[in-house]
Parts: structure tokens; sequence; C-alpha cells
């Protein structure tokens, strides 16, 4: 559905994007999840046509979306901060969308502005941060998208309405088939919502993988041994994270966990314990692997 392929883009000396490739399947929510200036936005801007790659491909369903007005109709933005026409109610920016998108859907636009409390007659930009946000929502939803691209979607709304959206959008990925794109730094939001996630950072994706794949493939060890071995049985893992507490040594490990096992057990441990990662843990875990790692600071 949605393709990128060796993808670049540089503003002046900085390189936002660099040779990144992604794939998003048709009917999925994928998580795009990354540091802070890691180019997420920047992708997501390329992907639904508003900014051009200096190099490489995009293509939703095997077609351009840059400055081809037929994959505009099909491919929605909403980006961290909304934006509207000057001086508008959400009415008079239904008005402007209706004569804009040809799939619009008035009746729709109606259910969810009533649903939602809305006074269509206010003015926009005397809304709160949330109503606003639920104004992008209502306007997008409307459209009735193919592919929908969220950039920190639900920040500013209330626990109440941030499940009514979330709730609209499942509902149009079951019936509609529509595809979903979506970054957030909530990670505990993204790890019930995501069905696949990508990590980026430094403007190159690091993996892209199916949330359930991702968490067998990461583990979190903790094992007890009567004499502490040295270091040397790390060799046998592929490690990404380790302390030693005494006799207990913890790890964060890569691999299939009936391999993991038997080599662990070979060293005759007093306890050993598979315990369950979070999201993100696997994001701190994967990036301290590249030196984003958590380091203390002590201030004076």
């Amino acid at each position: 559905m949605i393709k990128a392929t060796a993808v670049d883009k540089k503003f002046e000396d900085l390189q936002a994007v660099n040779d990144l490739s992604l794939h998003v399947r048709k009917g999925s929510i994928y998580g795009l999840l990354g540091s802070n200036g890691a180019g997420k936005t920047t992708l997501l801007k390329m992907i639904a046509g508003i900014y051009k790659q200096d190099k490489g491909d995009i293509t939703v369903s095997n077609q351009p979306v840059y400055e081809v007005p037929e994959s505009k109709q099909r491919v929605l933005f909403i980006p961290d901060q909304p934006y509207f026409l000057h001086q508008t109610s959400l009415n008079n920016m239904g008005t402007f969308y209706q004569q804009v998108y040809t799939k619009w859907n008035q009746k729709r636009f109606k259910q969810l502005t009533t649903h939602f409390r809305m006074d269509p007659d206010k003015h926009l930009n005397r809304m709160s941060k949330g109503m606003q946000r639920q104004a992008s929502f209502i306007l997008t939803l409307s459209t009735m998208p193919d592919v929908l691209i969220l950039d920190e979607p639900f920040d500013g709304l209330d626990p109440v309405v941030r499940q009514q959206m979330k709730n609209l959008i499942l509902q149009d990925v079951a019936e509609r088939g529509l595809t979903l794109l979506v970054s957030s730094h909530n990670l505990r939001e993204m790890e019930d919502f995501c069905d696949y996630v990508g990590i980026m950072h430094k403007g190159a994706l690091l993996f892209e993988r199916d949330m359930d794949e991702l968490k067998t493939d990461i583990h979190k060890l903790q094992i007890a041994f009567k004499k502490v071995p040295d270091k040397s049985f790390l060799d046998g893992m592929d490690v990404l994270h380790y302390e030693k507490r005494g006799s207990v040594v913890l790890c964060i490990v890569k691999g299939k966990v009936e391999e993991i096992t038997s080599y662990v057990e070979t060293y005759n441990p007093a306890i050993f314990d598979l315990l369950p990662l979070t999201l993100e843990e696997i994001f701190v875990y994967e990036l301290g692997g590249v030196g984003y790692e958590i380091r203390n600071l002590i201030v004076e």
C-alpha cells in the first residue's frame, strides 16, 4: 500500500532522512517510532505529498503522491499542529473539504459533529487544542480516506475522546480497509493500537517488524547463579543490555527463546526467568544499541 524505497531528504546541511526504505501493508496500523529529531515528521510529510524527496521513490498503491491530485484524494494527513483557514468554523471547513474531496460524506460529518458536541459555527481558532484536534479528526474521517497519516494524533485529547477516536479509526480499518501510518511518543498507547512498528534514528530506519513478532524476538532474562560466570557467558547471545546485581544477572537479548533457554541452561543457573518486555523497553534497548542510551546526569 505505502512503499518508500531508498529515500533521502536534506534541508541545507541537515540530512533529515537517509536512504530509508519502508513498507506499510493495506489495512494495517503501522506505528512509526523514533528518537527526537529522527526524521519521522519529514518522512510522513513526504508520504503525504507535502515534501518531495531528493532521492528514492515513494508510492501509495503504486502511484506517487507528490503533485498527483488523484492520489491526494485518497491520502489524508493530520499534523501535530492542526491547521485551519483563517477565521473559519467547522461548518466552513466542512464546506471547503466537500468542494475538494470527491468522497466527502456529509452524513458522517453531521453525525460526528453531533456526537462530539462540537459547535459547528464557532470559530476554530477560539477553541482549545483538544477541540481543534477533534475538529481535525471529524473533517479528515468525513473525507473517507484510503490512507490516514497521523503525527502525534491524540495529543491534547482527554481519555474519553481519545478512546472514541481510536474506535472510529479501528472501525474504518476493519470495515473499509483503511491503512494507518501513525507517529507518536506515547509508546504505551502504540503498543495496544498498532500491529506493525518501525523505529527510526538519525534519519534511518533501524528495523520494521510485526508487533507480535517483535515481542517474541526480544527477551528479558533474570538469572541467578551460585557462582556467577565471567562475561564470556554473554558471547553466546545477542545482548542489548547487561546488568549484574550480586549473584543475579539481568540481560536483554535478541533471538529465539528455545535457543536462548538451551544456552543459559548449560551454565546450570539456580534461577532462570523469562520476563515480558514492554514496547517502551524494546525502544530504549534498541536505541541504546546504536548509542542513544539513557545517561544519568547530576546537575550542580
